[in-house]
Parts: C-alpha cells; structure tokens; sequence
C-alpha cells in the first residue's frame, strides 16, 4: 500500500469512511495496506447496460506492488462525466516484489503496481451511437490496409452485387438491398460470414510489463551479426553486531556492511543471414543466451539499423 506521505490516499480513507457514518482524525488513519490508483477501461462498440468489460488498474502513489489487492467500488466517467460502469473485484498482476522490511534488498519481477480485474467493470450508461440509417452502413477495419478491404469489397459483391465499395484503407461503404432492410441482423450476419484473407503486415508486439514478445510469420531480416553483453550488479547489506568486553563501559554497536558485486557475462557473436524465418531468428538468438527482456533490446537495436522489416508495437 501507500505510505503516510501519500495524502489522497489518506483523504480517500476518511471520505470513505466519512460515508459510512465513521469520523476518524487524519492523524489517527495508515494506509499501509491501502493503494491509491488509477482505473481505465476500453468500452466495447455495442456494449450494453449490464454487461462485463475488464479494467485496467494503476497505482498513482508510492505502494510497490497491487498484488492480492482489491478494487473497491470505482465509478468510471466519460469525458461528459457521466457514469458509464462500476468497476470493483480482485486485482491481478503480471509480476511481484518481494524483500526485507527495512526496504534495502528486494527483488522484483515485471510491474506488480499495474493490474487487471477480469469482467470487473459492470455497464450501466453507453451513448445512444446508430450505426446504420436503413439504406447504408460503413464497415471499418481495425488494422487499416488497402489490399484488405479491396478483398473484403470484392467478396461482398460476388454475393450482393454492387452493394459494396471500399472508399479508403479503413472503411467499406455498405448499400442495403432492398431484401434485407427488414432484416438488417440476418443480413450482416452473412456479411460477417465471408472469408476474406487480410493482406498480412509484418509486426513484433513488446509488452515490457510482463516480458512478452510475439512476432508474426512474415517478419524477414537483413544480415546482420549480434552480440549481446550483460552486465549485472549485485548490492547485499547486512548488519552485524559489535558487542563490548564484559565490566566495560563500551556498548553495543550495530553496523552496516555492503556488498558490491558485478559480473559480466561472456558472450558470442552470432552473424544470422538475411531472409531468416522467425524460426532462425528465435533459435540464433536463444543461442547467444539471451532473456527476453535482452532480446526486446536486440529486436530494437535490429530495427534501427536497418536490418529488421517489421513494424514494432510496444503495448
């Protein structure tokens, strides 16, 4: 949780408390196990009151770690502040950290201050949006590419003769038969029935939360030689006890002694030829011993020099 330097989190325990008829002086309130945080949640096109969506929940004061916390009642607004969900459930994360109370040695693994609530977010308010007038409607894709709604306009038309006509990258413009305005449902239902094959675009996605790296079939790479060094550095401190001979004056001293070691790894050149598959690239790099949080590093030193054609998405 926050600390006691962390005021809204404070004022946020005695509003709260203030609302369940209980009084209690700011001086006598701690929040040791109390967080202050941040929700965030991506509201769904066709959401309606009563169904589920996942929130996002960040830390905005000094607690190290979310992990086995729980999100109490949280209104979420939209821009107009109006309430448009009720998020609250148990907080799960990607990471942890644990040490001694003291705070001098702990370790660390991904963010344990960012975490999920699966289907914490309970709809209650979403803006009126039509998505059609009876006559026409616009199809827009989610990874705008022109080969791909050309393709998904082609298809619609083999069924529906010239009703389908792709105005950009993004958007396909719909013209409703005359045979399917009293059955908008069943008719875009055969819509989303066609196969159609997306033009496929060369992507990594990093997630340097958790350490995650997927990388598609498509992604080529120039020649290029890789070496990686890691360089680590370890700080131990550890008290010790100096106590006085028996019948003197001295007393009992208690002192810190740290520890300092660093290490650096050896590691070997690996020269990977261009046109690698995915395949090479993942076994060349697994053969210079590298982590994944070292090959986000090599995967961007890769792509500024040139060598990696693939778009990087960091998430």
């Amino acid at each position: 949780g926050d600390s006691n330097s962390s005021m809204f989190a404070v004022q946020s325990v005695i509003n709260m408390m203030q609302k369940f008829g209980i009084d209690v002086p700011k001086s006598r309130i701690s929040v040791k196990n109390v967080a202050a945080v941040m929700v965030t949640a991506d509201l769904p096109f066709f959401a309606r009151p009563g169904g589920r969506i996942d929130v996002l929940v960040s830390s905005i004061g000094d607690a190290k770690s979310l992990s086995g916390g729980t999100l109490l009642a949280t209104p979420l607004t939209l821009p107009n502040n109006k309430v448009c969900a009720l998020a609250q459930g148990a907080i799960s994360v990607g990471g942890f950290v644990t040490g001694t109370l003291s705070g001098e040695n702990s370790f660390q693994k991904n963010h344990p201050t960012v975490g999920r609530v699966s289907d914490g977010g309970l709809v209650q308010y979403v803006p009126p949006i039509a998505y059609t007038d009876g006559n026409s409607f616009t199809i827009v894709l989610n990874d705008p590419d022109f080969t791909t709604a050309s393709r998904m306009a082609t298809e619609i038309n083999k069924l529906f003769e010239g009703i389908a006509q792709a105005i950009d990258a993004t958007s396909i413009n719909i013209k409703v038969p005359e045979s399917a305005k009293n059955d908008l449902v069943a008719f875009i239902s055969q819509l989303e029935n066609l196969s159609v094959v997306p033009d496929s675009i060369a992507e990594v996605v990093i997630d340097e939360k958790t350490g995650t790296i997927v990388v598609g079939k498509d992604v080529r790479i120039s020649p290029v030689a890789i070496s990686h060094g890691n360089l680590s550095i370890q700080i131990k401190t550890t008290e010790e006890v100096s106590q006085p001979n028996p019948l003197s004056n001295g007393e009992t001293v208690v002192t810190k002694k740290e520890e300092v070691e660093v290490r650096e790894e050896n590691t070997k050149m690996k020269v990977i030829t261009g046109g690698a598959t995915i395949e090479e690239v993942v076994k060349a790099l697994n053969f210079i011993g590298v982590s994944p949080r070292d090959m986000m590093m090599i995967l961007q030193a890769m792509k500024k020099a040139g060598a990696l054609h693939a778009r990087l998405v960091s998430i």
